[in-house]
């Protein structure tokens, strides 16, 4: 992989995720955990930048009362009301410290769903970057990076998912998505495997 056409997008590495005290972050710990999710993220994110790969993140935040999202939302969405996270300018819609963005780095704006594409710029910035590969990783494995990974392979990216940089609310759920979904519409690899194609 060529890293001046590789952009890795880091989906929702916040506070309410990342971080004890966040409003899910018990419900993703235990896969956090388990695959070390974090560190590899931080490896990732280090050593795409030194490559000359273009990194990106990609939060999901809404004002006060929620506006954005219409009045009875449902699924997931509900949840992020009900429970008050990913409020605009509080500690747990900032991203997590240990990936806060580099002046180099690029914040998508707008991210109000699932999936990365539809209320954002990332598509703008991807093209106008002339990028080709997107390596995604992020929160949740089989919601919002899934989401998003199947945009991008409908967009017509060489999509890469990175496997151990990646955490739901289960370990099932999480195996679920990598066993039979992933290899659908993404090349899915662990981090160390990625690293070792970006040259």
């Amino acid at each position: 992989m060529n890293p001046e056409t590789t952009a890795i997008v880091l989906i929702e590495y916040q506070n309410d995720f990342t971080t004890p005290g966040g409003v899910f972050h018990d419900s993703v710990k235990g896969v956090m955990e388990k695959n070390n999710m974090l560190a590899n993220t931080i490896e990732v994110a280090t050593k795409g930048r030194a490559a000359g790969a273009t990194i990106m993140h990609a939060p999901i935040t809404f004002a006060e009362g929620y506006g954005e999202l219409t009045g009875t939302p449902y699924g997931i969405l509900k949840g992020v009301v009900d429970n008050k996270a990913f409020r605009k300018g509080s500690w747990g819609a900032a991203i997590v410290d240990v990936l806060t963005p580099h002046p180099e780095d690029i914040v998508v704006e707008g991210k109000r769903g699932l999936d990365a594409f539809p209320s954002t710029n990332l598509d703008f910035i991807l093209r106008s970057k002339g990028i080709r590969t997107v390596a995604l990783g992020g929160f949740l494995t089989n919601c919002c990076v899934e989401s998003t990974m199947r945009s991008a392979y409908e967009r017509g990216f060489d999509v890469v998912t990175l496997k151990d940089c990646t955490a739901t609310l289960s370990q099932e759920a999480q195996d679920m998505a990598l066993t039979h979904n992933f290899g659908m519409f993404s090349r899915p690899m662990n981090h160390d495997e990625f690293l070792k194609h970006l040259t």
